[in-house]
């Protein structure tokens, strides 16, 4: 039985996209994580945790220092958005080279994390979700959830479509037995609070 490829998956494997302007593509994505780092510090976003040091991985959700080191639960998401974003630059730009599929996305989650951390939004997880002591997170980590995001693209660009499918599944219901949340659960709170899910998420 032939295996099924992914949608870009002979594109990918080749250096191809990277010659001629594939180069600019990626100085472009740099240029946009490199923007959104300085706009969160206009924002008022701290550079690292304040706590003062730096972790590769912060596990305990209810906490001061989540989403603010390297990687933490959240992370899962960061890589399902990559998932998500190759999928729909492809939906809209599949003749697009591959480099430029990637600033488009880069440029979608470096919007998000800005809008992830204003006020409205920060209000709204401390309301709506089990993040009551999140106040937004640092420089270095939205920095890392958009290389999270990356991450997730590339994968996408290399591995068959049910591969990623069954990555996307897994990981959602690995996080959520952990840590009572993910990227659907994030979703839905934020969007449309429910109270029999809140009560699940604070242990009752």
């Amino acid at each position: 039985m032939t295996q099924m490829p992914s949608l870009d998956l002979v594109k990918a494997s080749s250096p191809a996209w990277l010659r001629g302007h594939g180069a600019g593509w990626i100085v472009g994505a740099a240029a946009v994580v490199a923007g959104t780092a300085v706009a969160l510090l206009m924002m008022g976003r701290v550079p690292i945790c304040k706590c003062g040091y730096v972790k590769a991985w912060h596990g305990v959700v209810v906490s001061s220092e989540n989403s603010q080191h390297i990687t933490d639960w959240y992370t899962f998401s960061h890589v399902i958005h990559g998932f998500a974003f190759y999928g729909l630059t492809w939906l809209v730009g599949r003749r697009w080279p591959l480099g430029r599929r990637l600033l488009v996305a880069v440029m979608i989650e470096g919007a998000w994390e800005i809008f992830e951390n204003t006020d409205f939004v920060i209000n709204r997880y401390r309301e709506a979700t089990i993040s009551l002591d999140y106040y937004g997170d640092s420089i270095l980590n939205s920095v890392s959830d958009i290389a999270a995001m990356v991450t997730g693209f590339f994968l996408a660009a290399r591995l068959p479509v049910p591969a990623i499918v069954i990555a996307t599944v897994v990981m959602e219901l690995f996080v959520g037995y952990w840590i009572r949340d993910n990227l659907t659960l994030n979703i839905v709170m934020l969007l449309y609070p429910l109270d029999i899910i809140r009560r699940w998420q604070m242990g009752g």
